[in-house]
């Protein structure tokens, strides 16, 4: 007899099927349910060796708390054992346009998107989250973006039975989670020495770096939001980070996430004034620098803000790092700037994941050739605004096609 998880009272979540004695798979869409999965999750994610920040519990459910939309959740679970206890959870939501499909939690303002799975599966939980999966997606595509290559949703790709395909996502770019002497080292000759001479004009200036407490997060952040407008003035700043709701979103999940140790703020003192504040976002195997904000006045005194920043946020990675015994990756996270390249990272081209259904397979077909659209587009504007203009034209109108045929498709 196929053994059955008791519901909790307080829960309202709906079972999608069973698959061995010691498995049961449901779906969350109560956002109070959410809430309260905070301690399983925790667990969950400290078991789970790929998992990025983006993935803890604290960033994910507030997250949705500022972004996400009623009757949207869908959190699908995998549980182990007479206790109930979590093996595997893919954080997703519904969205309808441009075609129905079911993505992550956190976009766009997270740089990875993943599943979270228990390192000792013996791929039954993989699996069972596959058949949830399934279950879901019975009008909606199943669409992973920014997988990190390894990570935990490619093994429930490779149990996909239906129609599936891996397509290259953001460029990241990486660096190993050592502290600064050693990055230092992997360069140059020459542009090691000017590294130096920076480092000691930071120290010349008295400039003073000290970690915030879990209860000096909430000033600390509105710090740096200030800093970070007053940096980007006048210039192309994302408009994401100077709105409320991501002010609301950055103070409440960093300060539980600082308490879990899977953030730190750092704040750096000139003349005993705030002058530059850092959010370092961190796992067990990745820290990534995900936001800060810098006095323009730093420049004026001839401050190299790049290396003290990194300076710091490698020092956080090699901690990490040395805690837990593992390889770990200093992230420098999206975006293929130049300055970034100074380091000499790595590249690392992240994955997008298209999971579909026989019924579901023309929205795959659909996605694969807006995609090839654009990735031709992107080549004619480098070729020459004419061309790339009816290259955008022709991306508008599969656009329109899609909205018009779509209607069908939705729940």
């Amino acid at each position: 007899m196929t053994a059955t998880y008791p519901a909790r009272p307080e829960c309202t979540t709906a079972p999608v099927g069973r698959h061995s004695p010691a498995l049961v798979t449901e779906v969350v869409t109560d956002e109070a349910v959410f809430a309260a999965l905070g301690p399983a999750w925790g667990r969950l994610y400290g078991r789970c060796g790929t998992a990025t920040p983006f993935l803890s519990h604290a960033w994910l459910h507030s997250w949705w708390r500022s972004y996400g939309r009623t009757g949207r959740l869908r959190l699908l679970l995998v549980r182990r054992g007479p206790d109930g206890e979590l093996a595997a959870a893919a954080p997703l939501m519904l969205v309808r346009r441009p075609l129905p499909a079911l993505v992550p939690l956190g976009r766009p303002i997270s740089d990875y998107g993943d599943v979270l799975l228990d390192d000792g599966d013996d791929g039954s939980a993989a699996g069972a989250l596959a058949a949830a999966l399934w279950r879901a997606a019975r009008t909606a595509l199943v669409d992973f973006r920014e997988v990190r290559p390894g990570g935990a949703a490619e093994r429930v790709l490779a149990r996909w039975r239906g129609p599936r395909r891996a397509l290259d996502d953001s460029l990241c770019l990486e660096l190993p989670a050592v502290p600064m002497d050693g990055l230092v080292a992997r360069l140059p000759s020459g542009k090691a020495q000017r590294v130096r001479a920076k480092l000691r004009r930071l120290t010349a200036l008295g400039v003073e770096r000290r970690v915030a407490g879990a209860g000096e997060v909430p000033a600390a952040l509105h710090r740096l939001l200030e800093l970070h407008r007053a940096q980007w003035q006048g210039r192309g700043v994302t408009a994401e980070h100077l709105r409320p709701r991501f002010r609301e979103h950055l103070v409440r999940a960093v300060g539980p996430m600082v308490r879990a140790g899977d953030a730190v703020v750092t704040e750096f003192r000139l003349d005993g004034e705030v002058v530059a504040v850092d959010l370092t976002l961190l796992s067990p195997g990745l820290a990534g620098g995900y936001l800060y904000g810098a006095d323009p006045r730093l420049r004026e005194r001839k401050a190299d803000v790049a290396v003290m920043l990194l300076d710091a946020c490698s020092g956080h990675a090699a901690a990490v790092r040395g805690a837990g015994g593992g390889r770990g990756v200093l992230s420098l996270l999206r975006g293929d700037e130049p300055y970034k390249h100074h380091w000499r990272p790595e590249p690392v081209v992240s994955r997008r994941l298209l999971l579909a259904r026989r019924r579901t397979a023309p929205l795959l077909a659909a996605v694969l050739a807006v995609t090839a659209v654009r990735r031709l587009g992107g080549q004619a504007l480098r070729r020459g605004g004419r061309v790339s203009l009816r290259w955008a034209w022709a991306v508008r109108r599969w656009g329109q096609a899609l909205r018009r045929w779509m209607p069908g498709l939705r729940d």
